[in-house]
């Protein structure tokens, strides 16, 4: 069974950094993708970015945040993480971790979710 879980959400002022994991157990193999989404209270959610092979980003995050992935030998574990620097209030959102198999900016594309973390900036 695919476990995603998520980690290192806090409270951070504006124009400091954070650095999120999302730890995924299961089968989830390299070729699959892993991506974040982010939801702001009263807003759908959206893609913030993912990584198979190549890595892709929302225009809103380009260049502030970075998406790496540390992949285990056995495939047993899996864990992608999301640097984010520069951070500005309108970051404030609970950040998911999501596993799919093609990269999509679509909610739909991917089929394993994590229970989510929260990330807020401080004017």
């Amino acid at each position: 069974q695919v476990q995603l879980v998520e980690s290192g959400g806090g409270l951070v002022q504006a124009g400091g950094s954070l650095r999120l994991s999302c730890a995924a157990s299961g089968p989830i193999s390299v070729r699959y993708t892993l991506g974040w989404f982010r939801q702001a209270p009263g807003k759908e959610r959206e893609f913030v970015g993912a990584i198979r092979e190549s890595t892709y980003y929302a225009d809103s995050v380009k260049g502030r945040f970075t998406i790496s992935r540390d992949n285990s030998r056995d495939n047993a574990k899996n864990t992608v993480y999301l640097q984010m620097n520069s951070l500005k209030p309108e970051d404030t959102a609970l950040y998911y971790c999501a596993a799919g198999l093609m990269p999509t900016m679509a909610t739909a594309g991917y089929k394993y979710w994590g229970q989510g973390t929260q990330v807020t900036v401080s004017s």
